[in-house]
This record gives structure tokens, sequence and C-alpha cells, in this order.
């Protein structure tokens, strides 16, 4: 009986006697399996990037709004109804038994200046509810106490691109930002949260009270108008809910009928951002699959090759039955061959990916995740591409007649 390392040597000289033509047979392997760790390294690093800005932006968020969509699809904003005023935040927290927390916010770009550096930012009115809701924690400084909210204090809290960008070294604390011409004074300063799904840098803002955004720096002739209200519901579970609740809330205080179209708009951000993962995860798993297409190719290329091989070395097959050797013998020879020729091809298709990977996350900014159980699987796979594809010509070779074999030139 052959043994399995005598199998072994014999596919590796088999195979060392064409070099050139078992690195072209393995060609198709090295391609599918690369492309596989590649879309697999990627779309794993993309997942992860994808779940790190949805938990940035906070959970189990709804975001209500001034206006509707039409009919049309035009959306009507905050830009030109003003329907939502800080005592609808105040409701909603109040009268929705499914809604943990609520934030009124009212935010615009402007120019902030310290010194003689300025800095053109988001300046967010809003109240520490708002840090609560996005679980934005301060890396040094306070919160705003509830005096600052009632009095429309001038002071403020910063995100650490703009102490970057505005401040330097200096020590933040107790500093004056003038924004409009109005002095600021700095008491705390955020940790930081990265960019967005949008990716827009969430850093890059100052968050006042939300009284001061209105009466101090923005304005408005709506008394108490806000721009947006940001609604954290109490579990994920209760998100729908939250938003019937909100529904009814609203439209009985701004004395809505069921057939007039409504002044707001309840927007699920958690349901967005978890839709744009899905449809991550659809196109990772689309992009393999047309990955693991070439691992077919590269496998019916072994066939086609070791079909050749029978052929060449039918004599040599009807010599080795002549001596003793057994049918199964020589199907597991081609067999050892088949997988041989496989997995060499897989483990030099797995440097390549993992390359690729490396080279498509430092161009590209994303970051690639590579999993050695997912290498495992693709030696493994690589592997049982050659055994299930080489199986054929290995038994046509095992059912020569020894006799024919050796009458063959």
């Amino acid at each position: 009986m052959l043994s399995p390392l005598d199998a072994m040597r014999i596919a590796t000289d088999a195979l060392r006697v064409n070099v050139m033509r078992s690195l072209l047979t393995m060609l198709g392997i090295v391609i599918g399996v690369g492309a596989v760790i590649v879309m697999v390294a990627v779309g794993a690093g993309a997942r992860e990037m994808i779940g790190a800005q949805i938990r940035s932006i906070g959970s189990n968020l709804l975001l209500v709004v001034p206006g509707a969509t039409t009919q049309s699809g035009v959306s009507m904003g905050a830009a030109t109804v003003h329907t939502l005023v800080n005592a609808d935040a105040e409701a909603i927290e109040r009268d929705c038994p499914a809604v943990k927390h609520t934030a009124p916010v009212w935010g615009e770009v402007t120019q902030a200046v310290f010194g003689n550096k300025n800095w053109r930012t988001r300046i967010t009115g809003t109240t520490n509810e708002y840090f609560l809701i996005r679980e934005w924690s301060l890396r040094y400084g306070r919160d705003f106490t509830a005096q600052e909210e009632r009095r429309a204090a001038k002071v403020c809290i910063l995100g650490s691109t703009v102490v970057d960008n505005l401040m330097g070294s200096t020590y933040v604390l107790g500093q004056i930002v003038r924004i409009q011409n109005v002095p600021f004074q700095v008491i705390g300063v955020l940790e930081s949260k990265g960019q967005s799904p949008r990716g827009e840098d969430q850093d890059d803002a100052i968050f006042v009270p939300i009284k001061t955004s209105q009466t101090r720096l923005f304005g408005s002739p709506f008394r108490d108008e806000i721009r947006a209200i940001l609604v954290q519901a109490k579990t994920i579970e209760l998100i729908p809910e939250a938003e019937r609740q909100i529904d009814d809330l609203l439209s009985r205080r701004h004395k809505m009928s069921r057939y007039q179209e409504k002044d707001f708009s309840v927007r699920n951000l958690t349901e967005v951002l978890n839709t744009a993962q899905r449809t991550l995860n659809i196109m990772t798993a689309l992009l393999g699959s047309i990955a693991a297409i070439s691992l077919l190719v590269g496998g019916i290329g072994i066939m086609n090759i070791m079909l050749v091989s029978v052929t060449e070395r039918t004599r040599e097959i009807g010599i080795r039955a002549a001596v003793g050797a057994r049918s199964f013998d020589i199907l597991f020879q081609f067999l050892i061959e088949a997988a041989v020729l496989s997995l060499v091809g897989g483990m030099i298709g797995l440097m390549v990916g993992i390359g690729g990977a490396f080279i498509f996350a430092r161009v590209s900014g994303w970051p690639a995740l590579i999993s050695p159980l997912v290498v495992l699987i693709a030696l493994l796979f690589s592997a049982a591409v050659g055994v299930f594809f080489g199986f054929y010509p290995a038994y046509k070779a095992s059912r020569l007649r020894p006799i024919e074999a050796l009458r063959h030139e």
C-alpha cells in the first residue's frame, strides 16, 4: 500500500517536472483565494468602521424636525417652516413612556475667534441631555448648570478639533472664545468622537445652552423656536412605539387632524444607519461571491491539467499497476497531486490576499481585519477544491487496465 508520505513525494516530483505548467494551473486558485481574503478583510473592516460610527452617534435614536415630506417627495424642512419649540421637547420626554431622553437642538455654522486665530465650525445650542443621548463624555471640565441654561449664560463646551485648531496647547478652561462677537467662557472639552457615518468630523463643534443660541447668537422672530429634537428611546425594541407616541403627542399639541399634512417629521436614525450596514454586508457578500468564481475557474483548470497529466503518464500508470499498485493507490496518488497543487496555490493566494488587503486599507483609509478563522477556511477550501476537481482525473487513472496502459504510446 502506498503511504501518504510516498504519495506526497511522488506528487511533488511530478509537479516539479513541469514547474511553469503547475504555476499557471495554480493561478486561478491564487487569484480566487487572494480575492476572497481581500474582500472579506476589507468588508469586515468596513463593517467595524460603520459599527464604530453608529455607536459614536448614540443608540436608539429618533430625530424630530420641522416640516414634512410631501407626496411629491419635496421635503419641507426647518429652513422654510417654524413649528418646533422647547416645550415640544419637554413634552415628549414627560408624556411619552417609551422615551428616555430628549434634547432640543439649534445648530448653525459660523466663525469662532480666540486671540488672533479664527476657526469656522458648527455652533450647536442644546441641553445636557444631548450628551447623554449621544453617549458623549467630557475629557475635562463640566456640563452646563441648570442656572446657566435658564439665564442663557455665555458659556461653551468645545469639541477636540476646535481645541486643536483654535487654541492649540493653551490651557482651555476659563478661556474666552468669541462667537459672532459675543464672548463665551470655555467650561469643558469633550472626548473625541471621530467621523460620523456621513463622513463629518463630529469633534468640529462648539456647544452652548439652547436659550443662549436662541437669544444671544442666532435669534428668531418665533419664540423658543428650535431646529430639531434629538430623542432617545428606552430600548431598541421600543423605537417604533416611541415614534408612534411622538407622532400622536405632537399632532395633539399642534392641533392637527388625521387628514391634515403634519408640520413635523420623525426620522429613525438607527434604522437608517443599520440599513447602510446591511447594504454593505450585501455588497461584501456579492463581491465575495464574484471572487469565489475564480476558485471555481481555478478548480476547472486543475481538472484540465490533471486529465492531461493522466494522459501523459498512462504508461507510468500501467507500470505501477503491473508491479502491484492497487487502483486505490493510483487514485490516492493523483488526488494528492491535485490537493498539493491547490494547497500551494491557496498559500500563495493567501499571502497575495493579505498583502492586497493591507495595501487597499492604506490607500482607502479603511481598516482591514483578517480573521485567523477566515485564513484557515480559505486554505482548507482551496485544498477541497483540488480534491473535488481532481477526483475525476484520479478516478479515470485508477480505472485504466494495465495491458492497455502499457501499450499506450
